[in-house]
């Protein structure tokens, strides 16, 4: 199943999907498409014209991959312009990811900043693609591509404090519309910032991800090249905090993120 097939599998009966193997990262399901999943679970209890502002998203334990998991939602509250949503993700009894949204419509407002530039890199053609390598890159780069621009590749005893380059999906059947279940996944398709620290490969996986979207979206498909970059703020004891942006080819900010990362190792 490739990902608008599940987006579709989750609307239609968001209590029991089954997320396929081919979408995993080690022994759990790939996190950015867990966290798609439920946000499209979300998204359906909220009136239209409340696009979502902000999630603070909690991996509390790995997903399997082909055992079924419920996303289930609890509207805490809706006021006159914003809706705050709780998505809880389960399987076999248990909390796997927790998510609390934030849904706005918009209001009228004398302020007005622009963000920050996106990053100049190389050009697209010239960033080596990160190849998929079954048993050796994780199961769910299948559907992602990655070309790096930026910073060390993960395990590469690399010390810098930056990695970046450009995003997509492949193996769609067709172009889509993005949306920002789309673009939880690009988010997350990149590895941790620290990775590139390390001169062996051990686990490391995000612990708490923070994500909010610049509304309205800009006009995206799901094939165009997004540019991502992602800072190490600070790391130690097993644990790094990064912030991230993604932007689109013409450099529009889309995404701000935050994560805790855990390292074994």
């Amino acid at each position: 199943m490739n990902f608008s097939e599940l987006i579709a599998a989750v609307r239609d009966n968001p209590l029991s999907v089954v997320i396929p193997g081919d979408w995993s990262q080690g022994r759990a399901c790939f996190g950015g498409l867990m966290a798609a999943l439920q946000f499209e679970a979300m998204r359906a209890k909220v009136p239209a014209g409340r696009p979502v502002r902000s999630l603070a998203i909690t991996f509390v334990g790995p997903a399997a991959p082909d055992v079924p998991i419920s996303f289930e939602v609890d509207v805490l509250r809706e006021g006159k312009s914003v809706s705050q949503v709780l998505g809880r993700a389960m399987q076999n009894g248990q909390v796997m990811t927790l998510i609390q949204g934030s849904f706005g419509a918009p209001r009228e407002s004398a302020i007005a900043v622009q963000a920050e530039p996106a990053p100049l890199l190389k050009p697209l053609e010239e960033c080596v693609e990160l190849p998929f390598i079954k048993g050796m890159t994780p199961d769910y780069l299948r559907f992602m591509a990655m070309r790096w621009g930026l910073g060390g590749l993960p395990f590469s005893n690399t010390p810098s404090r930056e990695i970046g380059g450009y995003v997509r999906f492949r193996g769609e059947i067709e172009q889509q519309l993005m949306t920002e279940a789309h673009l939880l996944a690009l988010v997350d398709t990149w590895p941790p910032a620290l990775l590139p620290h390390l001169k062996k490969v051990v686990p490391g996986s995000s612990l708490t991800w923070t994500i909010e979207f610049v509304q309205p979206l800009p006009q995206l498909d799901t094939l165009d090249w997004c540019t991502y970059r992602a800072v190490i703020e600070h790391a130690r004891d097993g644990y790094g905090h990064t912030a991230a942006m993604l932007w689109t080819p013409r450099g529009e900010l889309i995404a701000i993120s935050r994560q805790t990362v855990t390292v074994f190792g």
